[in-house]
């Protein structure tokens, strides 16, 4: 197992705007994301966080800590969406807090996007045989 990760950068108003949990098997990574997507940096840093993924057949995106998202956050889940789907790579949002489903719902993106219960998520992972690499990633 590698060492957790911690990353973190310069606050605006001592608000945390993402935290990115990592856990990743030989071919499922789970990202657990706490804070806003909201247009800036975050958004680069949950795109560099998926990039560094070793070799997954499945991304998850627990989104049950996102508090809010904005355009640019729905923007860069339509391009995961879309570099995961070339690289034939499943991704699949798992348990979106209830205002991130109501935007997913309100723009039609729950068409588009694989919205998951918990209960899939769990399964998935079951589904998968090796160990597990931890790391934390935050971008303040």
């Amino acid at each position: 197992m590698k060492p957790t990760h911690n990353r973190r950068l310069p606050t605006h108003e001592g608000v945390m705007s993402l935290h990115i949990k990592i856990e990743q098997t030989a071919d499922v990574a789970v990202l657990q994301c706490v804070g806003r997507l909201v247009r800036g940096e975050a958004l680069h840093f949950l795109e560099r966080a998926v990039i560094s993924l070793k070799q997954p057949r499945i991304v998850v995106l627990d989104l049950s800590g996102t508090v809010t998202i904005d355009g640019g956050g729905l923007g860069m889940l339509v391009l995961l969406h879309h570099c995961t789907q070339e690289n034939a790579i499943q991704l699949k949002l798992v348990n979106p807090s209830r205002f991130v489903r109501d935007v997913l719902e309100c723009t039609r993106l729950t068409r588009v996007l694989n919205i998951s219960s918990m209960d899939d998520a769990v399964e998935i992972l079951c589904s998968s045989e090796s160990t597990i690499e931890k790391r934390n990633w935050a971008f303040a």
